[in-house]
């Protein structure tokens, strides 16, 4: 999407002020590793430590999951989502990520 979004954890942004509320939007995705990666991350967790390659997996979706929340709250005419949050589970599928909040139109205030 051409058009930047702001996308913020708290209810309101400095320097700007809410002019419209467009209401929820979410940013959702499912990920999985290969049968080969899983199976290698598997025995990971026998020793201990980090499992990089579901580290990475995370990351993945988490940016997946925000460039589709930018881009519901840009359809509908936002240029800003407040109150961002993120909802994670995994099964034997993958690991599936939700960004959800509460697209605006943000103004800049005038000094």
């Amino acid at each position: 999407m051409s058009e930047k979004v702001l996308i913020t954890t708290t209810e309101s942004i400095a320097g700007y002020q809410t002019v419209e509320t467009f209401g929820e939007v979410f940013g959702l995705t499912t990920r999985s590793r290969n049968v080969i990666s899983s199976f290698g991350q598997s025995v990971k967790t026998l020793v201990g430590g980090e499992i990089k390659g579901y580290t990475k997996l995370q990351d993945t979706a988490r940016d997946e999951a925000i460039d589709r929340l930018k881009t519901a709250a840009a359809k509908l005419g936002a240029n800003a989502v407040v109150m961002m949050r993120f909802d994670s589970s995994s099964g034997t599928i993958g690991d599936s990520v939700t960004a959800y909040g509460t697209a605006v139109k943000i103004e800049k205030v005038n000094d």
